[in-house]
This record gives structure tokens, sequence and C-alpha cells, in this order.
């Protein structure tokens, strides 16, 4: 098997009986060994369990078994927050509880039943708090594309091992741009889901986190919310369920659309040239399509949302169990302490200028456009080594950081589905995402035009060749 190829090519290879299940797992994990000792993208393994599964399943298969999975024996990587049952879980922290995890996430076990084989978990910044993938417990993800920059954060562990074809597909998860600013940095298919989409135990940041992966296609990314997205009858809520697959939006005309192109600054801070320039690429390639292009000249995000929008993700710590605080890193101990010091009145007005500003940000989507596209990041990847600043600053902000995530949380307090699609290369030899925002619920509309974009200006080439 090709070291990129989609992991519906995969699963349609095991399917025919091309290569079995277990080729293809010590395949991947050849490649883990080759690429992470440089890249430190994979922070646990279990090869042996993963490999007694892969095999088992090829057994089957040779028996004849009928009805597979659409993703039957493909090896998915966990990023290292999400709880697996028998996998130990430490959110990034040598303050975590050790041992194995009891139970699965909703996620883990739509993944189990899609056919993957959960090999291996990914490296993550500490509680996945801040946009680059560097902690003190596993230490720095590198970027494949230039080992001296980041992958992103706080997926930069599944983006590098997708970039640098460890697997073809990595769990991820988003509250500010987790998903969205990994596939940015390593040039990666990234969509943040609606809100309601993905069942969790709970709402993570009150709603404003949900889980997905990173591929290197779209119909990869389809195909997985497919399979991730079924409505849960114990959540507090849902998002609506689909017309039909979003697998069957792939190459479906979304019709002529209204695009507008924002790359005004974000909460003040200037875009770069590179980022900017990825934008109108993709804003002449969607006019070629027939779209109706248009710009605005401000960030659709008030300062405003700022504090209310930290003094829930300070909280959102607390979600984290049996966590010994002494031994955290210094700004999620600060952030701890000032969630601490914020009452539950200030709380629930936060939540509740959250709502309002939603409201403000959401009616402009079909009042004035139908997509907003915005650079991902108002940055390149910066270079690593970024957690240090983090330290020394113990909670206040750095400017990097920020940079990273000034054009993603805002769809994350709105709840709306966002895609970074790797459109661009900077002279640097660093990849550049551009972010498409549809209105709540509309992912549908976003795949098919991803789609268009992917089959207008194809990336399925543009990948660093390691090892």
């Amino acid at each position: 098997m090709d070291e990129l190829a989609s992991g519906l090519d995969v699963a349609a290879a095991i399917r025919a009986k091309e290569v079995s299940p277990l080729e293809v797992l010590d395949e991947c994990l050849a490649r883990v060994d080759v690429c992470n000792t440089e890249l430190n993208a994979v922070i646990w393994r279990n090869d042996e369990e993963a490999r007694a599964e892969a095999r088992a399943l090829g057994e089957r298969i040779a028996g004849g078994v009928a009805d597979l999975p659409p993703f039957a024996g493909v090896p998915l990587p966990i990023k290292d927050l999400l709880p697996v049952e028998g996998q130990p879980v430490t959110y990034g922290s040598r303050g975590a509880p050790e041992g194995p995890s009891a139970t699965s996430g909703p996620i883990a076990d739509a993944f189990v039943r899609a056919g993957f084989i959960l090999t291996g978990r990914t490296n993550t910044p500490e509680f996945g708090s801040i946009t680059v993938t560097e902690n003190e417990r596993f230490g720095v993800t590198r970027n494949p594309w230039n080992r001296g920059h980041t992958s992103g954060g706080s997926s930069g562990g599944a983006g590098s091992a997708v970039a640098a074809g460890m697997f073809p597909v990595a769990h991820a998860s988003d509250g500010g741009g987790s998903i969205r600013i990994p596939a940015s940095c390593c040039g990666l298919v990234g969509l943040k889901p609606s809100r309601g989409r993905v069942p969790a135990t709970f709402p993570g940041w009150q709603g404003m986190v949900t889980e997905g992966a990173l591929s290197r296609t779209v119909a990869d990314t389809a195909a997985v919310l497919d399979v991730i997205s079924t409505p849960d009858p114990y959540a507090w809520w849902n998002a609506p369920v689909p017309e039909r697959p979003f697998a069957e939006e792939v190459g479906a005309d979304p019709g002529r659309l209204r695009v507008a192109l924002c790359t005004a600054s974000a909460l003040g801070l200037p875009v770069a040239d590179e980022p900017a320039a990825a934008v109108d690429h993709a804003g002449r390639v969607l006019e070629s399509l027939g779209h109706e292009i248009s710009r605005i000249d401000s960030d659709v995000f008030a300062l405003s949302g700022l504090e209310p929008f930290l003094n829930v993700v300070n909280a959102g710590l607390s979600e984290y169990p049996d966590i010994d605080w002494a031994r955290v890193e210094p700004h999620n101990r600060a952030a701890y302490a000032a969630a601490e010091a914020v009452d539950s009145a200030v709380f629930t007005r936060s939540l509740i200028e959250l709502h309002q500003l939603t409201r403000t940000i959401v009616a402009r989507f079909d009042d004035e456009f139908d997509l907003l596209v915005t650079p991902t990041m108002t940055v390149e990847p910066p270079k690593v080594g970024l957690l240090e600043a983090v330290h020394a600053g113990a909670g206040a902000p750095v400017l990097d950081i920020v940079a990273m995530a000034a054009f993603t949380a805002v769809y994350n307090i709105t709840g709306q589905p966002a895609v970074s699609l790797p459109l661009h290369m900077a002279p640097s030899g660093l990849p550049v995402g551009v972010q498409v925002v549809a209105g709540p619920w509309r992912e549908a509309q976003l795949i098919r035009v991803a789609s268009q974009l992917e089959a207008a200006d194809p990336w399925s080439g543009r990948y660093p060749r390691l090892g």
C-alpha cells in the first residue's frame, strides 16, 4: 500500500483481499518506527494488541465474512485526551492518574463499530489548552514539513502522524481550533463538526468542544463524519439528522453560493502575507467555479467575547478527573486558579454573553453570505519551543498562541461547522490552510464545496516524504 493512501482506499483494498489487515497495520507501525523518533507524534503504542485484532479480522475476511463496516481494518490512533477502555489516558500531563481507563468515550465506540483498529495514542499539549503540541510529560511534537516548526495543537500529534504517512486518518478534537490548526500546519483536511453533531459523554467547555478526525481527503473526512455522528438519545441536544449520508455530498453540486472572503485582522492581530494570499487564491478558485465572491473588511468576532470565552475555557479544566494539580504545568495551574476565582453568577453571565454573540454572528450567514472564507491561522506555523514562553507567562496570553486561534475559536463559540483545507504552500515550504465556515448544521454544504476545491486545485500529491 502507498503510505499516502486514503483510509477509504485502504479499506477497499482490505475488502477486496488485495492486502490483509495485518499487512496494513505492519506498514503503519513500520512508518511509526521510521518517523516517530524525529516527530514525536505517537506517545503510546499497543502494537501486539492491535496485531491480534488485525489478525482476527483477516481470518474472518478469509473465511468469507460479509457486510464489513466502512473502515474495517484501517488503523487509527487516538488523541491522548480521549478515554478508551483499557488504554491509559494522560491528557498530556504529569498530574494525570496512572493506569488504564475503565470506560470509553462514545466516539471511541463509534470508531470501533466503523471497523477501525485503534492503534496507539497521539501527543497533545497538556489538557489540550494551547495551540502547539508541547508538554512536560512527552515533549515536543514536530511538523513533518520542517522539524523546526510546530505541527499545531491541540491535535498536533494526530496531524503530524497523518501528514508523515504513519496513518491515513487520526482521531482529533477541537475546542478553539484544535482540528483546524493542525490541519493548516500539516497540510491536511480538518473539519470541526457542528455543536451536537458528534456524541460525547458530556458537552466539553459547555458545548464548544467537539470530536472529529484529521485526514488527507474530503472523502475520508465525510465518511468518518458519517460513522461518528449517530444521534445520541442520552444527550441534552443533538444536531438535526442530515438528509443523506455526508459521503454522498462529496462531488455533489453545491449550487451558486455567496462566498465572503475575510482577511481583516482577527482579535486585533494582523494577518501575515501568506495566510492572506491563501484566501485570495481560494477566492479566485471559487469564483472560477461560479460562486459569487465578496469581501468583508472586519473580523466577525467581537473582542467583548474574549473574556467570557476564557472564563468557560478555564472552567473546562475541572472536566478532567482525579488530577494532581501540584504536578500540572504552570499555565494550566494559573488557568485553574482563575476559574476558581470566577463565581457562578459571573460564569452564568459569561454564557449569556456568548449566546448573544452567537446570535449576532450567525445572523450574518444567510443575511449577507452563505459561506465565509478566512485564513485558518493569521500566521504560518511557528517554530517549536513556545511552551517556555507559555510557562513564563503563567496564564498571560502569548502572541503566537493567540495568533494561531484568532480565526478559529469563534466558531467553537457559535457551534458552526468549519473546515481547514490545504490549498496553499508558502515559499517557506510550509502548508497554509484556508478555513471555510458554513451556517449552523450545514456540514453537507461544506463538504460539497470542499470537494469542489479539492477537484479544482488538488493537493493529493503534496505531502512530505519521510524515511
